[in-house]
């Protein structure tokens, strides 16, 4: 967490600067020859110290400053180096003396408590950090940043969020605060201030999306469903076009079983460029739930898919496959299948999920159709054969059947169920050909690779 920012000046600038002061301090009358000797001195030691520290020898820029520091006990600049010099060295007490007797004679020079903070930076004194980044803040108001951050270090959450909605309110919101803010409102004793807060912007800025969703969440994490149902009724009341307004009342609609409502809400959703995906699918998932016994909104399932059909994160038909072949619905099952792989016909797994759902509601001319075009596809994939001469035994095409199984045996490998189960295809293959030999000796073979299974 960057918790602060850290500023650079020319070394010469400091020089220059430095050098004005020096000239005007006030010194006991000397002799004209005296104040030569002295000032030539000091910006001898005082050049040298610069140059040491520019090579980083910082203890022997310390000498050379404790010199100036000798002609010039009261000069800010000198200590302020001096604490430069000292943090450098990671001797971090003499630095924050030095950086604190500087800002004690020069209370005006924001520099001076700037190298305070940085020494409290790097000791993670973070407590008296804020002390410090509030003496900044009148000097530039984006220390308040810094103070934010502070705050959530040190566990200061009350004092964080009323400083995060503040900032919001003048400057606007960041992804760093927004992202404070759901930190602290994880925990439940902040988010009543937090409804507060939300209703009074919403009150102030009726036209802000923004607030109005961020009060349905929280409304919705503390179980007050009613409440956050009125909030999204009143965003789309002001902002008609507003899609987050729908998210909520999906939910609302299928809680009170109007599809229709719910159909029109989900689309514009999913429509929708500004709704994260994750939330889309979980609508998806919550309309598949609700319209799994009601085939009148197959049709809108049907739309809703197709809003992911160039989505790569989730394959949502093959999905919706699985769902209803859990269910046993084998005819959607095989619907959402096919719609997969009309979307990817590279898919194998969709492919092999597509025949087991033909093969279990028995539409056995789909199942030869199909696997026969996918051997075309994938010439090496022994599964596929298997479901042809399933298919083409159960149309009683058993010449087909049995081309279809010899040629699978070859691409078999080390599948031990799948080889007893096209041996025994290959069985009443021929056995619808008539050649009882063959039958049995195919029937033996599965019986016997039964057998070794068992032993195992």
């Amino acid at each position: 967490m960057e918790l602060r920012k850290i500023f650079f000046g020319l070394a010469f600038s400091g020089v220059i600067f430095m050098s004005d002061i020096a000239m005007a301090q006030v010194q006991p009358p000397q002799e004209p020859d005296d104040i030569a000797l002295n000032t030539d001195a000091f910006q001898d030691s005082f050049y040298e110290a610069l140059k040491q520290k520019g090579i980083e020898n910082y203890d022997r820029a310390v000498i050379s400053l404790e010199k100036c520091l000798q002609l010039q006990p009261n000069n800010p600049v000198i200590f302020f180096e001096l604490g430069k010099n000292y943090l450098k060295l990671k001797q971090y007490a003499k630095a924050y003396e030095y950086f604190d007797k500087a800002a004690q004679l020069d209370p005006k020079n924001r520099w001076y408590l700037q190298g305070m903070y940085d020494v409290c930076y790097e000791t993670k004194d973070y407590n008296k950090a804020i002390t410090i980044v509030e003496k900044l803040i009148p000097f530039k108001a984006d220390y308040r940043e810094d103070l934010l951050s502070l705050y959530m270090t040190t566990q200061q959450f009350d004092k964080a969020l009323d400083l995060i909605n503040q900032l919001n309110d003048e400057i606007g919101k960041s992804e760093i605060r927004d992202n404070y803010k759901a930190q602290i409102l994880q925990d439940a004793k902040y988010q009543g201030p937090e409804k507060a807060n939300l209703i009074a912007q919403i009150k102030k800025n009726p036209k802000e999306e923004s607030n109005y969703i961020s009060l349905i969440f929280l409304y919705s994490e503390s179980n007050q469903e009613e409440k956050a149902m009125e909030v999204a009724k009143q965003l789309e009341k002001e902002i008609p076009t507003s899609d987050w307004a729908q998210v909520s009342l999906f939910k609302f609609h299928l809680n009170n079983g109007e599809g229709d409502a719910a159909v029109k809400a989900m689309n514009q959703v999913l429509e929708s460029k500004k709704i994260d995906g994750k939330i889309k699918h979980r609508i998806l998932n919550e309309f598949l739930i609700f319209a799994i016994d009601k085939p009148q909104y197959d049709a809108a399932l049907e739309k809703a898919i197709g809003y992911f059909s160039n989505d790569n994160t989730v394959e949502v038909p093959k999905e919706l496959g699985k769902f209803y072949q859990n269910k046993k619905m084998w005819d959607k099952a095989a619907r959402y299948y096919a719609i997969q792989l009309d979307n990817h016909p590279d898919d194998v797994e969709a492919a092999m999920l597509l025949l087991q759902a033909y093969t279990e509601k028995g539409d056995f001319s789909a199942l030869a159709t199909k696997a026969d075009g996918l051997l075309e596809l994938f010439p090496l994939q022994p599964q596929f054969y298997y479901y042809s001469g399933l298919a083409h035994n159960q149309r009683k095409e058993f010449k087909k059947a049995k081309d279809a199984l010899e040629a699978g045996l070859e691409y078999l490998v080390g599948d031990t169920d799948l080889e007893i189960n096209m041996n025994i295809q290959l069985g009443e293959a021929y056995n619808g050909l008539g050649d009882q030999k063959k039958k049995e000796q195919y029937f033996l073979k599965a019986e016997k690779l039964i057998q070794q299974q068992k032993k195992k």
